[in-house]
């Protein structure tokens, strides 16, 4: 039995981006079935049209892509990218933040 080195070079992220056509109820259904396959194949939704999934290895990440290949809908933008956990660690993320008012300050109860 060999054991095989995980590190941040043979761990793979598997990111799937789609832009599927939402017009007919039809088309609607279809995008809603192929975001479903990701998810019950263990995809995460990153954002709205992006999905992605951590991987042991390359040969696992092989095996994600190709079944994310089998349910390809027929219209629409898919891309599937591979990356190493090195490369996804070195992403930069910004959350903007919506300015809001703050709440005006409660009245303070002081208990003697």
């Amino acid at each position: 039995m060999s054991s095989k080195r995980y590190n941040a070079y043979r761990i793979m992220w598997v990111l799937v981006f789609f832009d599927l056509p939402t017009e007919t109820k039809r088309e609607r259904k279809v995008a809603g079935q192929f975001r479903k396959k990701l998810i019950d194949d263990g995809f995460t939704m990153f954002q709205f049209s992006i999905y992605l999934r951590h991987c042991p290895s390359r040969e696992n990440a092989k095996v994600h892509t190709k079944r994310v290949k089998m349910s390809l809908p027929k219209h629409g933008k898919v891309c599937i990218l591979e990356i190493t956990d090195k490369q996804f660690g070195n992403m930069e993320l910004f959350h903007g933040i919506k300015e809001v008012d703050l709440p005006q300050p409660t009245q303070q109860l002081q208990l003697f």
